[in-house]
Parts: C-alpha cells; sequence; structure tokens
C-alpha cells in the first residue's frame, strides 16, 4: 500500500521503511522499548526542519521586495497545521495512516493535527532516503499552490486582534493556558484570550501557541459575526 503512496508522491524510495515509519502513528508503538519504537515523531521532527527551510527559501525568492516581517507570515501560514493537513489529504495519507485502535475510533485519521504530523514525517522520510533534492522537489511541488492564494501578506489570528484590540483603544489581549488534555505523547493545550469588553474564549492545540491562534481566531469570528 505504501508503495502507492510513493508513487503518487513521485518519489522512488530505496527504504521503503522509512515511509512505513512516517505512516505509523505513536499510538501503535506506546508503551514499546525505544529501540522497538517506530513510530513517525522522529521522522516528523526531521521534516519539520526541511519544510521550514524549503518554504523559506520558497517565499525569499517569490516575493523579493516584502519585508523580513512580511515573508515571516507568509511562511508561518504555509506551515502551520491547517496547511500541511491540506497537503496531507492531497497526498492520500489519510488512507495508508497505521492507527491503534483507539486512535481510529476516535477520528485519528481525520485529525487534521494527526494528518500534519504524519505529512511533516513523510518529507523527512524522503529526506532521509535521498537527501535535500528530493524533498525539496516534493516540497515545492506541493505548497507553490499554496503560496500563490495570498496575494498580500497573511496576518495571523494572534497579530489580527491585537490589531482590532488597539484599533478601539483597549488593552493588548490576555492569554491564560487552562490546562493540558490528552495522552502526554499527544497532549492539547487549553488556552483562553480576553479582551476588555469582550467575554473570554477558549481555543485548542497542539502547542500553547497554536492553541493562542486558536482561541484569537475564535474570538475574531465572535465579535466580527
Amino acid at each position: 500500500m505504501s508503495r502507492i503512496l510513493a508513487d503518487r508522491l513521485g518519489y522512488a524510495f530505496t527504504r521503503p521503511d522509512l515511509l512505513s515509519q512516517a505512516l505509523t502513528h505513536p499510538s501503535v508503538t506506546h508503551g514499546r522499548a525505544p529501540r522497538k519504537a517506530t513510530a513517525y515523531e522522529r521522522l516528523e521532527f526531521l521534516g519539520d526542519r526541511v519544510l521550514g527551510l524549503v518554504v523559506a527559501e520558497m517565499v525569499f525568492h517569490r516575493f523579493p521586495t516584502e519585508a523580513e516581517g512580511e515573508l515571516a507570515r507568509r511562511h508561518a501560514a504555509l506551515v502551520r497545521r491547517d496547511s500541511l493537513a491540506r497537503i496531507a489529504v492531497s497526498w492520500g495519507i489519510p488512507d495508508y495512516l497505521l492507527l491503534a485502535r483507539g486512535e481510529e475510533e476516535g477520528g485519528g485519521r481525520t485529525n487534521p493535527a494527526v494528518l500534519a504530523d504524519a505529512c511533516e514525517a513523510v518529507i523527512g522520510a524522503v529526506f532521509a532516503d535521498g537527501g535535500l533534492d528530493p524533498a525539496r522537489k516534493l516540497v515545492l511541488a506541493a505548497w507553490a499552490p499554496l503560496m500563490e492564494e495570498s496575494p498580500a501578506p497573511p496576518k495571523d489570528a494572534k497579530t489580527a486582534l491585537q490589531e482590532w484590540a488597539q484599533g478601539l483603544g483597549r488593552p493588548l489581549p490576555a492569554y491564560e493556558t487552562q490546562g493540558v488534555e490528552g495522552p502526554p505523547h499527544e497532549p492539547v493545550f487549553l488556552v483562553s484570550v480576553t479582551v476588555e469588553g469582550e467575554a473570554p474564549v477558549t481555543g485548542r492545540g497542539r502547542s500553547k501557541r497554536s492553541a493562542e491562534q486558536a482561541a484569537a481566531t475564535a474570538l475574531l469570528k465572535k465579535v466580527k459575526s
């Protein structure tokens, strides 16, 4: 099955086991001895760095007149979870993920966080197998259309919320971590955001930063609806 996915990626693995590892969710190997663990976490780590580098190179050359802050916003939008999940679906990753029964029943195959992690792991697998050139080719082909979707540099939700509050003469938004849910190997952070005159809104994310962005997005949607 993973050979079909490799064909869709347009890359022939010399070590197919790397692609199999990239498609194995941590729930499958949870509790095993480290030497036997073959989940995608290490490849995800590697793929995240490769993706960040290639996307930085992409926006640097595509938008030669933009300042660092504008390039940073473009970069952040292109490597965020939702973008990664979109690419994962376009590659067909959901069809090939290996999940434990509990994760499967919990909707892991369509979970954007899981898809984003697996997407990065696949990039990491290509890099580990063939080096930077094939990994760059893979990222360029998938991310170039996303890059062209935003003529102007996008604003992340936290920046947009801050500008909205300042425009009304209100203090800056205040973020507070409310707790952590989920298993230790896959935590979900709960963060609330408050703006003077508005009720607090809570967001969830795999990191505090992503939870803050989710909370800011929810509050912006609320105040502008």
